[in-house]
């Protein structure tokens, strides 16, 4: 059977559904980066372990994505996105059920595991929905779901855990997101797959010299944006003297940014045209996020100054994986996407894994200087390799 990768037609509708079921996927799947301040309340964590429970989410979502990829492929992304968000609302209510720490880390395996669907599947709905010369704004309003998602995840795990049980936000995110999961299945269309589940074929992949280059962008890149992510609440609390209320407000703006961000982004890069158009834009907003980063580095002691910098750092790293993905599915076939995005979000999902804790160690050994001061160096690393892709292309 041939693979239907591309509609006849551009449809804006079949990407508004697939940005709303962005949207759901990660209003749960960043309901636990909002969570970190009334987690570590609740069971008396320190800050490596905080980032230990991040990690577990990681790891979950890590070691499913390529059988999601593989899914994607071989059956097309409707059926994998059904399953996927049905998967969360239920791993939603088993974070907010953990009852001890090692539960706590078993239920994060479990959110991040139905998680991996998310990046797979959507990207691709988004590539066969696009209007032709308009794939980056496109994708770049879906990644805004990502954002508004985590966004919204903040206001209502901070929010309710303020006046009621922490673990009631929780259930109102998985009730939303359960709801959307049956509307989703009404209502898209999608595209068809081989019929049949197999490994994926890299036979291509290992060959794409460019690709190879953004998957290793992505690993510097993943680290800066799960370390910021999971650390702007504690260190609004820790470094600067305010509420939890107060860093979810922070962290809520910072993903606002972002999904402001993406969509400036993905018009941008189609302006420019192609997989180099994305990466330049790209180049430049992670190259911003180093300076950022850098300027936290210094020792920030004003509040107000703070939520500017974490609302610049949204426009930049946060903003830029609307482009990321936009360049990753401009060097490789259509019939690939699937692997290749696989393979993009393990390599951001592996700096994510590793970078939470070691920040966590980094703060409680020498204070929040020296962990800026590392996200400022691997995002370096991100913007050079981001600039060879650049070249290259």
């Amino acid at each position: 059977m041939t693979r239907n990768t591309k509609a006849t037609t551009g449809n804006w509708r079949s990407v508004a559904t697939v940005t709303g079921w962005q949207t759901a996927a990660s209003l749960c799947y960043y309901s636990i980066f909002a969570a970190t301040g009334v987690v570590r309340d609740a069971f008396s964590l320190s800050a490596s372990s905080v980032g230990f429970f991040l990690t577990a989410a990681l790891f979950g979502y890590t070691i499913a994505l390529f059988p999601s990829g593989a899914a994607v492929d071989g059956y097309g992304e409707k059926r994998v996105m059904v399953v996927g968000l049905a998967g969360l609302a239920v791993a939603t209510v088993g974070v907010s059920f953990a009852s001890s720490y090692s539960l706590l880390l078993v239920a994060g395996v479990v959110l991040g595991a139905a998680y991996s669907s998310a990046m797979p599947a959507s990207n691709r709905g988004i590539i066969a929905s696009a209007p032709n010369g308009r794939e980056n704004l496109a994708m770049g309003l879906k990644q805004v779901g990502v954002t508004a998602g985590s966004g919204v995840a903040s206001l209502v795990i901070t929010g309710v855990a303020a006046v009621t049980i922490w673990q009631l936000g929780f259930w109102v995110i998985a009730v939303l997101a359960g709801g959307y999961a049956l509307g989703f299945a009404v209502t898209y269309g999608g595209t068809s797959g081989e019929g049949t589940m197999s490994l994926p074929d890299f036979s291509d992949l290992r060959t794409n010299g460019p690709y190879l280059l953004l998957v290793v962008a992505g690993l510097f890149l993943g680290a800066s944006i799960f370390a910021m992510l999971g650390y702007i609440e504690l260190y609004v609390k820790d470094g600067l003297g305010q509420t939890t209320a107060i860093g979810g407000i922070v962290l809520a703006l910072t993903q606002v940014m972002g999904s402001i961000a993406r969509i400036g982004a993905g018009s941008a890069a189609d302006r420019l045209g192609g997989a180099r158009g994305s990466a330049t834009v790209a180049f430049v907003q992670i190259a911003g996020g180093a300076v950022l980063f850098a300027a936290l580095a210094t020792g920030i002691s004003s509040f107000p100054l703070a939520v500017v910098v974490f609302a610049g750092l949204g426009l930049s790293i946060y903003g830029s994986t609307g482009v990321f993905y936009s360049c990753l599915s401009g060097l490789v076939d259509g019939e690939d996407i699937g692997a290749a995005t696989a393979g993009g979000q393990t390599a951001i999902n592996v700096g994510g894994l590793i970078a939470p804790p070691v920040f966590g160690a980094l703060v409680e050994r020498s204070g929040y200087g020296l962990g800026w001061e590392l996200l400022a160096a691997m995002t370096v690393v991100s913007a050079l390799l981001l600039f060879a892709v650049r070249r290259w292309t």
